[in-house]
Parts: structure tokens; C-alpha cells; sequence
């Protein structure tokens, strides 16, 4: 029987250690590749009821066009802040999207505007990235775990999750309460695709899940020139100090607690309409003091 001598070991050690460092790479540019100015294309679909009576909802179109800002650009964390550009004359913020390697902290979405903080365990999130996704006033929405692919020269990740009702529909329905979201992003040679294969589910305390109807969904993004979102750029130039103070106290709020829970309305005001008021100029604590009063 053949001894491994000391440098083939170490060879084979650094060989190992070289191709995880190569993974993760592979992971941040992939990320990174959805930052850019996008034309964007919504379409959704209800495909299956268990319930025959059921009467599908119409096919949803809309498009719009959306700069993706590369916020945080390091080793474990990518931060894209998504803005919206209306009309070539407006500019609204938009989701916000946080991708973190090997992440044990997540939130899962309960029901009822109620997201858990959850801790996953060490072994389950190796060579993972958590994406947490966010609301447009920075409170939470869902997040999930998964591991980045590359092979043949296609990178995707793929996640299950649950999630309170798009912003789409959770004005217009109340015939479910939770939709299970089905998310893959892929990238493709015109910029990267989210694909979604959507449960939207009835939840009520003590009662099994049930399921409503399914739904297909492709959120397709398309690579323009950065000079169309201009606009979008020199915004959050102009408002990105007091996001960044919104943020640190939402980082806050995860950190002190096992559950957030948050009202609709404050003043006749949702959280958002509060944030969106403030300027650069706002301190901490009177940021603080607005989330305070929508938490339950």
C-alpha cells in the first residue's frame, strides 16, 4: 500500500481550498451581475385549483424601468438597492435585496404582517448565500437559503419561501393569506430573469395550510444603457445617507428580537409614507422612533 507523501497532501489541501475560493467568486459576480439600469417585464399567471370552481384571476402585465445600485460590496455581504424610474421624471424606492454567505440568520414570514427570527444551523447554510429580501421602507418581507449553481456556463439560485401577498394583489385580494414563493434567479445573455412558481395559500391558526391556486411568474430583466437610469443614479446620490440610517436601525430591531410584528397604519399612515418624508438630516432616534410605533 502507496503512502501520501506530504506534498501531494498539500496539494491536494490547496487545490481544495482554491476551488472553494473560486465558488464563492463565481457566487459575487453572479450576484453582482444583477446591479445596472434594466427594463423589466412582469408577467403572471394562475395555472392550477384543487378546486374546480374556482375562477382563475386575469394574467397580470406590467413593465417599468429600474436601476439596481450596488449599496454593500463585501466578502460575505452584497447590498442592491432597486429604484424605480417613472415616467423619465420620478424617481421611487423600490425593493432592496441583501445577499450574505454562509448566513445563519433569517426571518420567516408567519401570517398576519408577523415575521419569526430564526437561527439555521451551521451545517445547513455551508457554501450558502441567504437572500433577504426588503420592503420598500426597509422592513422585512421574506428571506431563504440556498446554494448558487454554475454548470455549462449557467449560474442560478433557486429558494422556497413564504412571503406576505405582492404588493400586486394585497390591496385587491383576501381570499388568501400567504404566498409560498417559488424563486429562481437566473442570469441570461439579455441581463437575468426571476422566475417564480407560486403557491398563494390559506393560513389560519390550528388549521392545515391549504392551498388556493398556483401561479407562474416571470419578472424578466433586460440590460439597457446605465444612462437611461440617470435619474435614478443621482437620487440615491442625493438620499442614500438617511437610507443608510434607516437601515442600521432595522439591523436593530432583527437583533433585539425573536418576532416583528407591524401594524398597517400609524396616524392614517403606512411605515413607508413615514420613512419616505425624511431627509438626510434625520437623526437615529427619530428614525427609531417611527419604527417603534408600528411595532406590535
Amino acid at each position: 500500500m502507496k503512502r501520501l507523501t506530504l506534498l501531494p497532501l498539500l496539494i491536494l489541501t490547496f487545490s481544495v481550498i482554491g476551488n472553494a475560493q473560486n465558488k464563492k467568486e463565481q457566487d459575487q459576480n453572479a450576484i453582482k451581475d444583477m446591479c445596472g439600469c434594466y427594463e423589466i417585464k412582469f408577467k403572471y399567471a394562475e395555472t392550477f385549483s384543487p378546486d374546480i370552481a374556482y375562477e382563475k384571476a386575469y394574467d397580470y402585465r406590467a413593465s417599468a424601468l429600474e436601476w439596481a445600485e450596488l449599496v454593500t460590496d463585501k466578502d460575505d455581504k452584497i447590498t442592491i438597492q432597486h429604484l424605480l424610474v417613472v415616467n423619465d421624471t420620478m424617481v421611487i424606492k423600490h425593493w432592496r435585496q441583501d445577499w450574505e454567505f454562509q448566513n445563519q440568520n433569517i426571518f420567516n414570514y408567519e401570517a398576519k404582517n408577523t415575521w419569526s427570527v430564526n437561527e439555521l444551523p451551521e451545517e445547513k447554510v455551508r457554501g450558502q448565500w441567504v437572500q433577504k429580501v426588503y420592503q420598500v421602507d426597509d422592513s422585512p418581507r421574506y428571506s431563504g437559503s440556498a446554494t448558487w449553481v454554475h454548470v455549462d456556463e449557467k449560474h442560478s439560485w433557486e429558494n422556497k419561501t413564504d412571503a406576505p401577498l405582492p404588493r400586486r394583489e394585497y390591496s385587491k385580494r383576501s381570499d388568501y393569506n400567504i404566498m409560498s414563493r417559488g424563486n429562481t434567479v437566473k442570469l441570461t445573455d439579455y441581463g437575468w430573469l426571476h422566475e417564480q412558481d407560486n403557491d398563494k395559500i390559506i393560513r389560519e391558526t390550528g388549521k392545515k395550510d391549504e392551498l388556493l391556486v398556483q401561479e407562474k411568474g416571470y419578472n424578466i430583466y433586460k440590460k439597457v444603457a446605465d444612462e437611461k437610469c440617470k435619474l435614478a443614479k443621482d437620487w440615491w446620490r442625493e438620499n442614500d445617507k438617511v437610507w443608510k440610517k434607516i437601515r442600521k436601525e432595522w439591523d436593530k430591531v432583527f437583533a433585539e428580537n425573536k418576532a416583528i410584528k407591524l401594524k398597517e397604519k400609524v396616524d392614517g399612515k403606512r411605515l413607508y409614507q413615514h420613512l419616505f418624508a425624511l431627509n438626510n438630516k434625520a437623526g437615529s432616534k427619530d428614525i427609531r422612533t417611527i419604527i417603534n410605533k408600528f411595532l406590535n
